[in-house]
C-alpha cells in the first residue's frame, strides 16, 4: 500500500482547526500530528503533497443527486460517469443518489436498475436513497430487506400528482416502517394537488413564461406541506429529512419542531442561497435555466435560510444536482412552464459557493465543513468513514486554497451541461488537489481519477438523531 504525507495545511474539521500533517496510508488515514512529529513519516512517504498556505478538509458528501434521472419525458444529463468526476473536480468525493420505484413495480427494481447505471462507471464512491413512488403492502415490506442492505433512507413526493406523489396516507404507513426499521424518511414537501390547480389556472389565462413556475409553487404550499410532514411524521414516531427547503415559511415550521426536540431535518442547497426569484424571471426564456422545484425564492427569504443554517434549523446543504440541458431539454417547455425539466446542475460548485458563504460572513470555516461534509455524513450513516479526518476513517481529503480567485462558468466547468447557473459569479477559493479512498483524482488543474474507482457504499441508519 502506498503512503502519503500532506504537508504544512491547515486541518479543518466540523470540531477543530489544528496546523498539522496527515499521514495516509493506503486507502484510509492513518495519522495526524504536529510537523514536528510528522517530520520521520516523510523518509518511507512514496508521496508528500505541500499544503502550506492552504485548507485540508475532509472530502464533500452531497446526499442530494439525481444522475441519469428521468423527468419530463427526458433524462438529467449526467451519467455516473461524468456527474461523478465533475463531483470530483469541485471536492465531492462522496454522493448519495435516488433509486426510483417503477410505479407498478417494487423498490427492489428500482434498485437494481440503478446499480446497473452506477456499477463500474463512478468516479468516486456512492451511495444510494430509494424513491417509493407506489406505497403498497408489498412495497413496505422491502423496506425491511433494503435497510438491511445499506438503503437507509425512502424519499417521498407530497408534489408531481401522477408521477411520484404519495397521499398522506401512504406517507403515514411508510412513516411508520421506517419507525420499525430505523430508516430515515426523506419528504418533498409541496402540496402537489393545489399547485397543479393553480398551474392550470396560470397556463388558461396565458401566463406561460418560466417565472410563473415559481409563482404558482407558492411558499405557502411548501410550508404548509412541510406541517403536515412533521405532524405524520410525530404521528408515525419517525424521523424526518425535509429536502430542498427554499421558502422563509418552511424554515419557521421547522424551527418550532426542532425547537420541540423533534428529530426533524431540513436540507437547502446553493440555488436557494444565491439565486432568486429574478433568475427565473430572465427575459427570452432564459428563466428556464432555473426551474427547479421547490422553486427559487424572492431574495428576502436568502436571510432567513442563512440564519437556520447558523442555527442548525437548517442542517445540511446538498445540490438537487439533475441538470437539463437549456438546448433541446430546458426548451421542451416553450410556451408552457410546466413542461420545462425541473433541475439545476450543482454538483461541482457546492464546496466553492459554501466557502464564499465563509468570505461573507454568513457561516464559520468550521460551519463550512459541517454542512458540506461532515453532517451530511452523519445524517446518512456514513460517519465517522466519511465526513471528516480521522484516523481510521477514508482518506478522503481536499487541499483547499482559500485565496484563490475564480469565475463560475460553463466554459470551465465540468458537468455535462451546457450553462452553469452561477454564470459569470466571482468567487473567492478553490479546490487544488483531491484524494479518494487516498488516491489523488485531481491535482492542480489536472484531472487524474478514473471511471470505477468509486464504490458503492452501505450506510448505516442516521446517525443524526436528536
Amino acid at each position: 500500500m502506498s503512503r502519503t504525507v500532506i504537508r504544512g495545511g491547515l486541518v479543518i474539521t466540523a470540531t477543530e482547526e489544528v496546523r498539522a500533517d496527515v499521514l495516509v496510508d493506503g486507502e484510509r488515514i492513518a495519522a495526524i500530528a504536529a510537523p514536528e512529529i510528522a517530520e520521520q513519516w516523510v523518509p518511507a512517504a512514496d508521496a508528500v503533497l505541500d499544503a502550506e498556505g492552504h485548507y485540508v478538509i475532509p472530502g464533500g458528501v452531497d446526499g442530494h443527486t439525481h444522475m441519469e434521472m428521468p423527468f419530463g419525458g427526458t433524462f438529467a444529463s449526467d451519467t455516473f460517469e461524468t456527474g461523478t468526476r465533475a463531483a470530483a473536480w469541485g471536492g465531492t468525493t462522496t454522493i448519495v443518489d435516488f433509486a426510483i420505484q417503477p410505479v407498478g413495480g417494487s423498490p427492489r427494481e428500482g434498485l437494481d436498475a440503478w446499480h446497473a447505471k452506477a456499477d463500474g462507471r463512478c468516479a468516486i464512491d456512492y451511495g444510494f436513497h430509494m424513491i417509493l413512488s407506489d406505497v403498497g403492502d408489498d412495497a413496505l415490506k422491502e423496506m425491511d430487506a433494503l435497510v438491511a442492505e445499506g438503503i437507509t433512507s425512502f424519499k417521498m413526493f407530497m408534489a408531481y400528482p401522477g408521477v411520484f406523489y404519495s397521499d398522506d396516507g401512504q406517507i403515514l404507513r411508510a412513516m411508520q416502517q421506517a419507525a420499525d426499521n430505523g430508516a430515515l424518511t426523506m419528504m418533498h414537501a409541496e402540496n402537489g394537488i393545489a399547485i397543479d390547480v393553480l398551474v392550470q389556472q396560470a397556463l388558461a389565462a396565458g401566463r406561460t413564461d418560466p417565472g410563473y413556475h415559481g409563482r404558482v409553487r407558492h411558499p405557502l404550499l411548501e410550508a404548509e406541506a412541510t406541517h403536515r410532514a412533521i405532524q405524520l411524521s410525530r404521528v408515525a414516531g419517525a424521523p424526518l429529512y425535509v429536502v430542498h427547503v427554499s421558502a422563509a415559511e418552511a424554515v419557521a415550521e421547522l424551527t418550532r419542531a426542532r425547537d420541540a426536540g423533534l428529530n426533524v431535518f431540513g436540507e437547502t442547497c446553493p440555488q436557494y442561497l444565491f439565486l432568486s426569484l429574478d433568475d427565473l424571471d430572465r427575459p427570452e426564456f432564459e428563466g428556464a435555466k432555473f426551474v427547479c422545484s421547490t422553486p427559487l425564492r424572492p431574495a428576502e427569504h436568502q436571510a432567513d435560510l442563512w440564519r437556520a443554517l447558523r442555527t442548525n434549523d437548517l442542517s445540511v446543504v446538498s445540490t438537487d444536482h439533475c441538470p437539463f440541458c437549456f438546448k433541446d431539454q430546458k426548451e421542451l417547455g416553450r410556451g408552457d412552464f410546466s413542461k420545462i425539466p425541473n433541475g439545476i446542475p450543482g454538483v461541482e460548485n457546492r464546496v466553492d459557493l459554501l466557502h464564499q458563504a465563509v468570505v461573507d460572513g454568513h457561516i464559520s470555516r468550521r460551519r463550512w465543513v459541517e454542512l458540506a461534509c461532515t453532517t451530511p455524513a452523519r445524517m446518512f450513516g456514513l460517519h465517522p468513514r466519511k465526513g471528516t479526518i480521522a484516523p481510521g476513517a477514508d482518506a478522503d481529503i481536499v487541499i483547499y486554497d482559500p485565496d484563490r480567485e475564480q469565475v463560475l462558468s460553463a466554459r470551465t466547468h465540468h458537468m455535462n451541461v451546457d450553462y452553469n447557473a452561477y454564470e459569470g459569479k466571482q468567487i473567492t477559493g478553490a479546490v487544488r488537489t483531491v484524494l479518494s479512498r487516498g488516491r489523488v483524482v485531481v491535482d492542480d488543474g489536472e484531472y487524474l481519477g478514473r471511471a470505477g474507482h468509486g464504490r458503492f457504499l452501505t450506510r448505516d441508519t442516521c446517525q443524526y438523531l436528536i
